[in-house]
This record gives C-alpha cells, structure tokens and sequence, in this order.
C-alpha cells in the first residue's frame, strides 16, 4: 500500500469520481478521496489523495483554487454551462455591450458575495441531491452562501467571450459566477470552458496525465 497525494490533470469528460476509479485500478486500493470535485466538462487540477494521507482531505479541500474559465455572454442555460438546455438566447445585446460595462460587472464581484449554489450541483437538501432533483424536472429553493473572490482579471475580451482569471475560496462556483455575471450585464451568461490551474500549492504544470500515472 502507498500513501501520498497525486496531483491529477483530471481530463474533460470524465467526472472527479472516474478519476478516482481509474486510480483505484492503477493502484489495485481503494483508500482514497480527492480535495475539490471538478465537473466533467473541466479540466484541470484534481488533488488526489491516497491511503493515510486521504486524512488531509478535509484540510486542502478548505484552501484557495484558482481557474481559467470562457464565460459566454447572451446565453442561458439550465446548468449554467454549455452543456445544458438553453433558456435563453440574446447574442444581439451581448454583442452591443460596452467593453468598459463588462469590465466594471466583472471586477464587482470582488471580494465577498452571497451565492446560491446551481441546481446541477451534488449538494444535498433533506437528504437528496440537486443534481438529482434537477434532472427529475424539480427545482427547491437554496440559500445563498458567502463565498470569496480573492483575485479576478480579464485575459481577453472579443464580446459576447470573455476569459477571465478567478482565485476564489472552497464552495465557489465558477459557472454560477458567470451566470452572475451575465445577469448583472442584462444579457444572461454562461461557463462556455474551465480549467482549474491551481489547489493551494498544487499546480496545473506540475500535474501529471493519468495515461502518465500509469
């Protein structure tokens, strides 16, 4: 048995608990958790830890993480990504908004801000999953949580992208960031691509595939 911690290039397409499994078949173990869930269409930074390491978890779960994310102005979607059901479409108005606007709607949500966490989440309420609830056609109220935004930027802006650049404390979700976003600006918005760079000290160029890992 090993004990150690992994940092992962988790793959899109492959949720954070296929990570795990992959892992636990490449190790022949199955004592081991991960520090942050990462949605199946990201990718990115995925901290993996193993036998009594898996101890830690708790602990580096509770750290800054820092991302790329596409936000994509002028659309909405049921899972505030691309990859669910559009709401609502307005690229017209997205296309005429002022770049100054944007930037200002960006750079206010640093600092803190209340945010209620997406249906499409593994969050539970009484017991049972959003996700879940979701994707039975169900919609419950959530409270909204305080999260942190500690740093956030703009990369590149050619309307209705956005790339942003966001360092943001545990419980924050980057595609309800950019549903935010996009509902301050008017035109609605969604998370188009994410890539997680960083988990507290560990870092996207020093990760390793896990084709590598084998």
């Amino acid at each position: 048995m090993i004990h150690g911690i992994i940092n992962v290039l988790k793959p899109t397409g492959m949720s954070s608990h296929d990570v795990i499994g992959c892992l636990r078949r490449i190790y022949g173990m199955k004592k081991m958790g991960h520090a942050g869930t990462l949605d199946p269409m990201a990718t990115g930074v995925l901290p993996v830890f193993v036998g009594r390491a898996t101890r830690a978890v708790e602990f580096a779960a509770e750290r800054e993480k820092e991302y790329l994310a596409g936000l994509r102005l002028g659309v909405v979607t049921d899972t505030q990504d691309t990859t669910g059901e559009t709401l609502l479409a307005d690229e017209a108005g997205a296309l005429a908004l002022d770049e100054e606007r944007v930037r200002e709607a960006v750079m206010g949500f640093l600092g803190d801000y209340d945010q209620i966490p997406p249906m499409y989440s593994a969050l539970k309420v009484d017991g049972k999953k959003l996700c879940d609830l979701a994707r039975a056609g169900k919609e419950v109220e959530r409270k909204a949580r305080r999260v942190q935004i500690l740093e956030i930027s703009i990369l590149n802006m050619e309307l209705p992208r956005v790339s942003i650049r966001v360092t943001c404390s545990k419980g924050t979700y980057i595609r309800t960031l950019c549903d935010d976003i996009g509902r301050e600006l008017g035109t609605g918005g969604c998370m188009e691509h994410l890539l997680r760079t960083r988990v507290d000290r560990f870092l996207v160029e020093d990760s390793l595939k896990l084709d590598e890992i084998e």
